[in-house]
């Protein structure tokens, strides 16, 4: 089994850093490392940033107003996994977990 929930009843998720899987790139089976995709640094460019910046300068003006709210209690995973033969990194559609953790 790829994936172990440890404690049932909760979305808890434990998954092998190394598995064997297929590549597409060298189309077999191959053994992949797995590694969580890290959040980039936005670039301030989109138009909503710029909208915010020129709206933004004295008051609220109603459009972004602070709206309490907290996390989600699941959040996206995103993984990449490559491949230890040919080097070459894919990544699959997202699941979402409370917690997730890499197991040896």
């Amino acid at each position: 089994m790829l994936f172990d929930s440890g404690i049932i009843g909760e979305n808890f998720m434990k998954m092998p850093a190394k598995f064997t899987t297929y590549c597409p790139f060298c189309r077999n089976h191959q053994v992949h490392e797995v590694e969580k995709v890290k959040k980039s640094k936005t670039t301030g460019l989109h138009w909503i940033d710029r909208q915010k910046a020129r709206r933004g300068k004295v008051g609220n003006m109603g459009k972004f107003s602070k709206v309490p709210g907290g996390d989600k209690p699941t959040k996206r995973i995103w993984l990449r996994y490559r491949c230890t033969v040919c080097k070459k990194a894919h990544q699959r559609p997202c699941f979402r977990a409370k917690k997730f953790e890499f197991k040896e």
